[in-house]
């Protein structure tokens, strides 16, 4: 899919050309609470291979970054377990934007404001190329989902509900 009209630079793709990593870029009209299930939609994607970014926090308020199928919620009674914490929980939209430096709906785990532990939903990992969030709301970047974890640490868990 060629890129259907041209995006400005985000912090995320600012942080991923400096990293010299390669993604395509792809455009769709932003809808409200539509979420991954809309982008897949319009740019007629395999659902599971849309991926959102979540914001959440652990029993001490510390976010975390989790990255699932956009057509999956997140055990976050699994995750807490498979990540040794005691509790995890979504953050507040006006925290995460705090922590992330994104508004809530454009959200991407690459040059975030600030730097956290991020965890990825393992079966993401075996997609050749997923479609994340590039930092704005209605633009979603195609990249190899390997990236998350060479480049941020991520660490794989199987914590996806259907």
């Amino acid at each position: 899919m060629a890129k259907t009209r041209h995006v400005s630079e985000t912090p995320a793709t600012q942080w991923l050309k400096q990293h010299k990593v390669a993604y395509t870029e792809h455009t769709y009209d932003y809808v409200d609470h539509g979420g991954a299930g809309e982008a897949a939609r319009q740019l007629a994607l395999d659902p599971h291979a849309v991926v959102k970014t979540l914001i959440m926090e652990d029993e001490a308020a510390r976010p975390l970054v989790v990255v699932m199928h956009g057509d999956r919620e997140v055990s976050t009674k699994n995750l807490a377990r498979q990540a040794g914490l005691k509790k995890v929980a979504p953050c507040h939209p006006e925290v995460a934007q705090r922590h992330s430096g994104y508004q809530v709906g454009g959200t991407s785990p690459f040059g975030t404001r600030k730097r956290m532990p991020v965890w990825v939903e393992e079966q993401v990992l075996t997609y050749p190329v997923v479609y994340i969030n590039g930092g704005r709301r209605g633009y979603l970047i195609g990249i190899d989902p390997n990236v998350l974890v060479t480049l941020l640490g991520a660490k794989p868990v199987s914590v996806a509900l259907e």
